[in-house]
């Protein structure tokens, strides 16, 4: 689900808009459904956000620039950590600060909610997606084998945590371990 197949227009650049980030609401549904789709090659519906946001686990959250809605994220919390579940920005704000500033609030709820990491799943082939979470300061742990029913296709298991922000995983390799994001 989600941070499967985004498009390749998702890194960020210096040029970082002002947002607002917020908790989801139901009438920011149209806006968010149409994120999904600009963003998704195997997009989600509504009835599995709202679904996934009736569990008593799941938040989601908008960022606006200028009260239009321009990137939406989806996670769930867990006792010691959070769960990324999917994640878009719109193309328009791509490459602005704006998935940036949502991931980077993400992280600042770490410390406050007793949490030490974010993981997420990313499908293989979106560089984009795996380049901008390793700019975030998440790292690659391991491939999940034939990971998605729709494509069988594989996914990186990345994690954030507080305890290896500064150090790296002595002698632990992997294909990402030496790509620089451009």
């Amino acid at each position: 689900m989600g941070l499967e197949k985004l498009k390749p227009e998702l890194a960020e650049s210096t040029v970082p808009l002002r947002t607002q980030i917020r908790w989801l609401i139901r009438r920011d549904m149209d806006s968010v459904l149409s994120i999904e789709r600009s963003s998704f090659e195997f997009p989600w519906t509504e009835e599995e956000f709202l679904s996934c946001l009736r569990q008593r686990n799941c938040i989601g959250t908008v960022a606006e620039v200028d009260h239009e809605i321009v990137g939406f994220m989806i996670y769930e919390l867990h006792q010691s950590m959070l769960r990324i579940l999917n994640f878009a920005v719109s193309p328009d704000a791509r490459r602005k600060g704006v998935g940036g500033q949502m991931v980077q609030r993400l992280i600042d709820k770490l410390s406050q909610q007793r949490r030490r990491e974010i993981v997420l799943e990313v499908r293989e082939t979106n560089l984009s997606a795996q380049l901008f979470f390793k700019d975030c300061g998440f790292q690659a742990l391991k491939v999940l084998r034939n990971h998605y029913d729709d494509t069988m296709e594989d996914a990186y298991y990345m994690r954030y945590s507080l305890s290896n922000i500064s150090r790296k995983f002595i002698g632990h390799t992997n294909r990402l371990s030496g790509l620089d994001a451009a």
